[in-house]
């Protein structure tokens, strides 16, 4: 009860909303309320521009994900069209979606399981099978044993036998991955020594039901360190070298926070009284959208960052299970 409460309190950064001609919430609406009028209006932009989902990082997985876990009234053809364009897509390319980038198998199997679809037939092929190999999943850095995990553990799935002649696969050691990559400081990032948001957010959103292990929880707590300690004053994060923030580093921290079922009302996360959640608001575009930048111009990835970062509140904030679970 303290844990929903808590999360219902931070929707009163909802009212925060009167720049930018953004929906003001009706007389008697509720918080929860304004927070679901935000999700719909920008999960019906998104709906209504993309009218032919397919595979892809943007108009693909991640839209996909973010409707079927919001709980908006999305026809079963939409769903269906995407999985057959995506199946299609998998079929052309011989199974093989990427030689070197194993993070878009991951992406397939969150989205295919989001929907409903067996993610070991997709197009005739198993999207768990590239996770088994464990040198190929690592290439990329942080981002392929952190995505591999949320894949994995969206549907409880086993990971299968590698048929490949390279080192078998087990959570253990995607873990241990993680782990051993944190910098000093406490974050993490793709290259270079500098923590970077999103890839540090990216890795405690994996790392969050691994929490019973001493050294995650160790690495947990310095990483949640981190972003609190990055966090300025409007609620948001510094993009790179620019004095600007970005909506997607914004978005990634929510989504961490929800899954390891902190409040963003928690104290580390409010800076001069401003949450995550006014931190992301200030995104939000007339048409539904969110830009990438505070003076730019709404970004279709950006929206379907902070719409399925958005669906993670939502869902916490009612009680129900955190985006990435769905076993």
């Amino acid at each position: 009860m303290k844990k929903l409460l808590s999360w219902f309190l931070i929707l009163t950064a909802l009212f925060s909303l009167a720049a930018c001609g953004k929906k003001e919430p009706g007389a008697g609406q509720g918080q929860l309320e304004v927070l679901a009028d935000i999700m719909t209006e920008t999960g019906e932009f998104l709906h209504s521009s993309v009218e032919n989902p397919t595979f892809g990082s943007v108009g693909g997985e991640w839209l996909i994900l973010g409707l079927a876990r919001s709980g908006l009234e999305v026809s079963g053809e939409y769903y269906e069209t995407y999985f057959q364009n995506l199946s299609a897509y998998t079929a052309q390319q011989g199974g093989v979606l990427h030689e070197k980038k194993y993070t878009e198998y991951s992406r397939v199997i969150l989205a295919v399981t989001a929907i409903g679809e067996d993610p070991t037939d997709v197009g005739g092929f198993n999207m768990l099978q590239p996770l088994a190999d464990f040198e190929q999943t690592v290439f990329q850095g942080v981002n392929g044993p952190a995505f591999a995990l949320l894949a994995l553990d969206s549907g409880n799935y086993e990971i299968p036998e590698n048929i490949a002649d390279s080192t078998q696969a087990t959570r253990d050691m995607y873990v241990d991955y993680i782990i051993n990559a944190q910098l000093p400081e406490g974050g993490w990032c793709l290259m270079g020594d500098e923590a970077e948001i999103d890839v540090t957010a990216m890795a405690l959103q994996a790392l969050a039901k691994y929490q019973e292990r001493k050294d995650v929880a160790e690495a947990i707590e310095k990483g949640l360190a981190i972003l609190s300690s990055r966090q300025n004053e409007t609620g948001g994060y510094q993009y790179s070298d620019a004095e600007q923030v970005s909506s997607e580093s914004v978005s990634q921290v929510i989504v961490a926070l929800a899954e390891l079922g902190i409040s963003l009302n928690d104290d580390r996360f409010v800076k001069n009284g401003k949450s995550l959640l006014d931190g992301l608001l200030q995104f939000r575009q007339e048409d539904g959208g969110f830009s990438h930048l505070i003076d730019g111009e709404t970004d279709l990835l950006a929206t379907e960052q902070a719409f399925y970062a958005l669906v993670a509140s939502d869902r916490v904030a009612r009680g129900e299970s955190a985006l990435y679970s769905m076993k």
